[in-house]
């Protein structure tokens, strides 16, 4: 059953701007490291599947937004200009060439943790909703770079950009348990705890100007994954002890975007997005009675109101992605 808060024109409008990204090639943001000038060609011709909307993890979650959205509402308007655009890019050919690439010495790094953790929740989405469409043979390569990776990874990367590992870990643990995918889910699991477990009295200051998402509230996002309620409640007492306290308003209360069409601006406009999910969910994990149960609904209710303002209309450094953040506020994962 679709219980999601867009109605039909809202998801229209999100459906076309995702389709119209993930085919549009210009402009591009090219951050492959290169040996030789041989090596500069196209970012088609590297990544046929995911080259569009400006960088290829913008471009992999305008494509599972394009799939959430064909799910949820497959006959709303601008269903059949979005399934034209994924049959022509999601082909077996182009999700071989990807899968190549990152099996090959370029892709054991790159893009890693975000844009992994994007393609992961693409193919879940995909494979769940059992749709026409797959990435198999690049998930397949992605989900052991991943474990590779987040085996042995001793420490996190607190920052509220895309090199956060606790937003990625949630998006892979999620992906994961929707196929069943028991090992993966547990290595997500054990490396919040190796992270995060003796997490005690944050002491960041958020947001820094680039930011779009919480350091913070990833991290417990992340965590109540990992523990039983019970125990996620006590490890949150700790890890923001005065949450309620002066201290802390700038997290509490939306930041002010003076220029959502910088792309700066528009990260902090995806800020106020992200941080509402996670408010949402903490509200939602803490007991009824628990004095930051209210202040965290009260929270993610302002976060949703000002993010939503950004959505549309401020040029292609804010609507490349922005949507996407939109959506995964109102209509979930999986």
């Amino acid at each position: 059953m679709d219980t999601t808060r867009l109605d039909d024109s809202t998801v229209t409008r999100l459906l076309l701007t995702a389709a119209d990204n993930i085919q549009r090639d210009h402009p591009v943001h090219w951050t492959h490291v290169i040996d030789d000038d041989a090596q500069l060609v196209p970012q088609r011709v590297l990544h046929p599947v995911f080259a569009g909307s400006f960088d290829w993890h913008s471009c992999v979650h305008q494509t599972w937004l394009a799939v959430r959205l064909l799910r949820l509402r497959p006959s709303v308007e601008g269903a059949d200009d979005a399934r034209k655009a994924l049959d022509a890019l999601v082909t077996p050919a182009n999700c071989a060439t990807e899968a190549a690439f990152f099996a090959s010495p370029s892709g054991r790094y790159w893009e890693r943790p975000y844009g992994w953790a994007w393609l992961l929740l693409l193919d879940a989405e995909l494979r769940v909703g059992e749709l026409p469409w797959s990435v198999a043979p690049i998930a397949s390569v992605l989900r052991d770079r991943w474990l590779e990776w987040i085996s042995v990874a001793r420490l996190p990367v607190r920052t509220g950009t895309h090199s956060n590992t606790a937003f990625a870990t949630c998006l892979v643990f999620d992906a994961a348990r929707a196929v069943g995918d028991v090992e993966l889910a547990s290595a997500c699991v054990e490396a919040a705890l190796r992270w995060h477990r003796e997490d005690a009295d944050y002491g960041g200051f958020e947001p820094d100007a680039a930011d779009f998402l919480s350091p913070a509230l990833n991290t417990a996002d992340l965590m109540r994954r990992a523990l039983g309620p019970v125990d996620f409640a006590a490890w949150f007492e700790r890890f923001l002890p005065n949450l309620n306290e002066a201290r802390w308003k700038g997290l509490r209360e939306p930041f002010p975007v003076d220029d959502p069409s910088d792309p700066y601006g528009s990260h902090l406009a995806g800020l106020a997005l992200s941080r509402a999910w996670n408010w949402e969910a903490l509200a939602a994990a803490l007991p009824a009675a628990h004095p930051y149960a209210e202040l965290a609904a009260t929270a993610a209710s302002a976060h949703r109101e000002a993010g939503w303002r950004y959505v549309f209309g401020h040029g292609y450094m804010a609507d490349h992605w922005l949507g996407t953040f939109a959506a995964y506020l109102d209509v979930g994962a999986l």
